[in-house]
């Protein structure tokens, strides 16, 4: 009898070491932004794998995809991207064993570098009760969602909630209500990362060295070839530096690549010509796939690099051929023309 017994500890030993060991090798972020799939959804699209009709979120899962990044803004005209929307996404992603990444843009609509503009409910609102709506907002949001990554605003580079938060005019009211955030998600969860997002490579010192005092976990940065330079060494190097300088695991927040220079709508597409790419990677499936292989890997072998996140991922031309408002993004989604799944999926294998 104790000898089925020490057999029985030693046996749940070896399983938690190896469930350990598994658990660590998948902290490495291999993401897909999947923002306008209940949009899409919405409107009758039907995703395939190997040409058999899929869901999304499971095809992702099953070729390696272990976190889906979600925007969510405060009060959308349309109700899509908001709290009630991504509060169904997230649990659809959660029921199959992914994470959840929520970027938060304390906004109506899009923030970025050149908009950060408040939601309406809060215009009026004076400085003071801005920091309070900010505290109510992140602490709602983490009761009913709790994400695994959360990313306190969008394209940051400026700062947040202009005009009182933002950086170059008003550094200390923007890093108050970062802070502010920050505090509201530390106060429901330990384990949950907070992440700071910059687009691009140029300028990021600058940013990152204003935040140096805020408590935030990741380093996020966008990449795009037709934004931030073709330099894939250059991207590196800006990751080990802030990473090593800031002491911050650092993630690709952002990064995209077209499979093809054609069009399936009439809806103007963003990238369409071979300047606009890294010469060394064509617009094919292959180049796409081979492109996301190289920024997996340039990931991995930065000194503080923990992930990479693909975005636009699902937005396929999906209002037709002849839709004027359809995607600018379909010759760059991980879906091709007949919405079936690239080969680019495979980057996001844990090897």
């Amino acid at each position: 009898m104790k000898k089925l017994a020490l057999l029985a500890v030693i046996a749940m030993v070896l399983s938690c070491s190896s469930d350990s060991k598994s658990g660590t090798q998948d902290t490495f972020i291999r993401a897909a932004d999947m923002s306008y799939l209940p949009l899409i959804e919405s409107e009758g699209t039907i995703y395939k794998h190997n040409n058999v009709a899929e869901d999304a979120v499971t095809t992702l899962k099953n070729a390696g995809c272990n976190t889906i990044r979600i925007r969510l803004w405060q009060n959308p005209s349309d109700g899509h991207s908001s709290l009630n929307e991504v509060k169904a996404l997230a649990l659809r992603v959660k029921q199959v064993g992914m994470k959840v990444w929520l970027t938060v843009h304390y906004s109506d609509t899009w923030a970025d570098p050149g908009n950060q503009t408040k939601p309406v409910a809060w215009q009026n609102l004076n400085y003071t009760d801005l920091k309070t709506a900010v505290s109510n907002y992140t602490i709602q949001i983490m009761t009913e969602i709790y994400p695994d990554i959360i990313q306190i605003g969008n394209e940051t580079n400026d700062g947040l909630l202009w005009p009182e938060g933002k950086l170059s005019t008003n550094e200390s009211q923007y890093l108050e209500l970062v802070s502010t955030a920050v505090t509201a998600v530390r106060s429901k969860s330990t384990t949950t990362k907070i992440m700071l997002h910059y687009a691009g490579i140029s300028g990021s010192d600058w940013f990152f060295s204003k935040v140096a005092n805020v408590d935030y976990d990741y380093i996020g940065i966008s990449y795009y070839p037709i934004y931030h330079g073709k330099s894939l060494t250059d991207l590196q190097n800006k990751m080990n530096t802030l990473g090593q300088l800031y002491n911050k695991k650092v993630v690709i927040a952002e990064t995209a690549y077209p499979f093809t220079f054609g069009y399936n709508d009439y809806t103007n597409n963003i990238l369409g010509l071979s300047s606009q790419i890294i010469p060394a990677y064509a617009a094919s499936n292959d180049g796409q796939k081979q492109y996301l292989l190289a920024i997996k890997n340039l990931v991995k072998q930065s000194t503080n690099g923990i992930g990479f996140c693909y975005w636009g991922a699902e937005w396929v031309a999906f209002r037709g051929p002849t839709s004027t408002n359809g995607s600018p993004w379909e010759n760059q989604a991980l879906w091709d023309f007949t919405n079936n799944s690239l080969p680019a999926m495979d980057a996001f294998n844990a090897n």
